[in-house]
């Protein structure tokens, strides 16, 4: 029996595969009922705060949302320059006033730890909305929902996950949230430069996910039923130089799709992106990109709600 009252949403090897099924259960459940406003006394009388210490668009508005559509009302802030945090005060004091003021706390932040510094002080729930270049475990559950929602199963696919494997966040989560159930093969995709870092390869095989690397998408597109698209993040790279060498590295194009691609492959992105997908992708059937960032609403709503005791 899956256990979400009160609980702190940190990493997503936190959870079970039983827990993650439930999860997406939650999730599809309250898909038909958020937008009808059948679920709006749901969270009716709590508050979440929303830290976001790092810009964020889709996951702050999605978590916003989710939060409004239950009934509940949201309070924070976007960036660590509209904080007191501006004049001084540290990340332990602004958990500790967020604390006092709500009743979950959802966590952006630049440095690797912070969402497991702030459950570790706050009494209410803390939900990690990404830290650092390993974790974002909500975005790994609304993927793998996506998978799920696509495929009707998670297992027995063909992924390639394709670009920043060494500092991109939310394709470090995807992998790890793999493990948790049993793909087929799951090809890394990747300059050598943004090769996964020891410790995510030390996971997976840990956790026997099959796995094989590769510099060439062409190679194994043939293969994948699920292509997960990364963009190279210039932010992420502690060395500007390394970013000018691998930016542009990859484009996934219409064309290229309709030479190598299965016709029921599924093209998926965190977002946002730059030039790594072309547009005229966003309308052919590879394209579910904008409803896996759609989704992200019903998951964290269904998170919310599970944590909250409501569901």
């Amino acid at each position: 029996m899956a256990r979400w009252l009160g609980r702190d949403v940190v990493s997503i090897l936190d959870f079970t595969r039983d827990e993650l099924l439930d999860l997406f259960e939650a999730a599809s459940g309250l898909e038909g009922v958020l937008e009808s406003g059948r679920a709006r006394r749901l969270l009716e009388g709590k508050i979440v705060s929303l830290a976001f210490f790092e810009p964020s668009t889709r996951t702050r508005l999605s978590f916003e949302a989710a939060a409004k559509r239950l009934g509940a009302e949201t309070i924070g802030f976007t960036a660590a320059e509209a904080t007191s945090i501006a004049k001084g005060e540290n990340l332990a004091d602004t958990v500790r006033m967020l604390d006092g003021y709500s009743d979950l706390i959802v966590i952006r932040h630049r440095y690797e730890g912070a969402a497991l510094y702030a459950a570790e002080i706050a009494e209410k729930p803390v939900i990690n909305a990404g830290d650092g270049r390993q974790h974002h475990p909500t975005q790994a559950m609304l993927d793998l929902y996506t998978v799920n929602r696509l495929y009707g199963t998670v297992d027995g696919l063909v992924y390639g996950v394709l670009g920043d494997l060494r500092y991109g966040r939310a394709a470090t989560s995807f992998l790890l949230a793999l493990t948790r159930f049993k793909p087929k093969m799951v090809y890394l995709i990747s300059p050598p430069l943004l090769r996964p870092r020891e410790e995510v390869y030390m996971a997976l095989r840990q956790q026997g996910l099959p796995f094989q690397e590769t510099e060439s998408l062409e190679e194994v597109l043939p293969e994948l039923d699920v292509l997960y698209v990364t963009r190279i993040q210039r932010e992420r790279f502690p060395d500007l130089r390394d970013y000018e060498k691998v930016r542009g590295s990859y484009r996934v194009t219409l064309d290229l799709l309709q030479r190598h691609a299965k016709p029921e492959l599924k093209v998926l992105h965190p977002l946002p992106r730059v030039d790594e997908i072309d547009y005229r992708v966003d309308g052919s059937p590879y394209q579910a990109y904008f409803l896996q960032a759609r989704l992200g609403v019903p998951v964290r709503a269904a998170l919310l709600a599970k944590i909250l005791g409501a569901w």
